[in-house]
């Protein structure tokens, strides 16, 4: 009789597994089907030099110095460089742990009194940046820099979060490429970020 019991017992505690649904999949489980969303529109954008500072990030020797992408992005932010100070638009810069302003890249270096910050990936995080920003009356950055995934990503982050209206030029930001895409992808869908942020090229921007 207790063996009938026992079996019976077995008999329903299998049953009741096999009417369990099966588990979901998980995002790893699903990391090779999962397929890459639809290009963003980049768009042209004009800027009021007088509420708009270009946020140089972290184009130093020792990172971007040694990043294929990165100096490939330099001829395009020489140009948007010289366009802003053209047009005596502010420009602030980010150094990296262990360095100073002589170690920015040689063809993005910056001018007698155009200031400096040095901070982890978010360059507001223990820095004079967010009152610098202030003190010029600035609505609107431009971020360009390397990573794409770390200062990129984290100081234009805070900057919308903080109210400003951010602009990304695409070929002005690098890592690897599923750094720079997920960034992009990141600053148009998060939330609080993407009503505050505009994907563009360097030579969409007008001034």
């Amino acid at each position: 009789m207790k063996r009938n019991l026992i079996a019976v017992a077995v008999g329903c505690v299998l049953v009741a597994a096999l009417a369990l649904p099966a588990q979901a999949a998980d995002i790893v489980d699903e990391w090779t089907n999962v397929k890459a969303p639809a290009a963003p529109t980049l768009k042209e954008v004009k800027v009021d030099p007088k509420t708009t500072a270009l946020l140089m990030l972290d184009f130093m020797n020792q990172n971007c110095g040694k990043r294929p992408r990165c100096i490939a992005t330099l001829p395009a932010m020489k140009k948007l460089l010289d366009a802003a100070r053209a047009a005596k638009m502010p420009v602030v810069y980010s150094l990296i742990a262990n360095t100073t302003a002589a170690d920015v890249m040689k063809e993005v270096a910056p001018q007698a009194g155009e200031p400096s910050v040095l901070s982890g990936p978010d360059k507001f995080r223990n820095t004079d940046l967010e009152k610098i920003l202030k003190d010029k009356g600035i609505q609107t950055v431009i971020v360009v820099g390397t990573a794409a995934n770390g200062a990129v990503l984290n100081t234009a982050s805070q900057a919308a979060l903080m109210g400003l209206n951010v602009i990304i030029p695409v070929d002005g930001i690098s890592g690897d490429p599923y750094a720079e895409q997920y960034t992009a992808w990141h600053m148009l869908h998060a939330p609080g970020l993407g009503a505050k942020t505009t994907l563009t090229r360097s030579d969409m921007i007008k001034f």
